[in-house]
């Protein structure tokens, strides 16, 4: 079983720097899902300080790759065959948290859903659904 600081490692060691810009944290991690949160930075802020659209699809296929994880016990490398991301209102805070978790795994496909929440006020701002592929 994966531990935070386990998967944070991971995290740094397995994805593109563009991911790494975004600095994720891994919050919590286990069988149920996992929690991982980013900074609200200028460099992912457009006007009004709302946080870009690519930043949240992003936080949230990275987020439901270690639910994966979570659910596995283990990193094994995962593709997203469909992610679909519903912006509910602007993101805006000090960070951005997502909250995934696994819904159901088969032995060749993942199904797995997000809900994006700005921090501190915890108020829902997107939420997102994927199927990825395990080789």
């Amino acid at each position: 079983m994966l531990d935070t600081d386990q998967a944070q490692r991971l995290l740094e060691e397995n994805f593109a720097d563009w991911v790494q810009a975004l600095s994720p944290k891994v919050v919590q991690i286990g069988p149920e899902g996992a929690v991982l949160e980013i900074p609200v930075t200028p460099a992912i802020a457009r006007v009004g300080g709302i946080v870009c659209g690519q930043a949240l699809a992003t936080l949230a296929d990275t987020s439901m790759v270690f639910a994966c994880a979570g659910r596995l016990g283990e990193f094994k490398p995962v593709a997203t065959t469909n992610l679909e991301t519903r912006f509910l209102s602007a993101a805006r805070g000090d960070a951005v948290r997502c909250e995934a978790r696994v819904i159901r795994a088969g032995r060749a496909l993942i199904f797995a859903e997000a809900m994006l929440l700005s921090q501190p006020d915890g108020k829902p701002v997107a939420a997102a659904s994927a199927t990825f592929f395990q080789p």
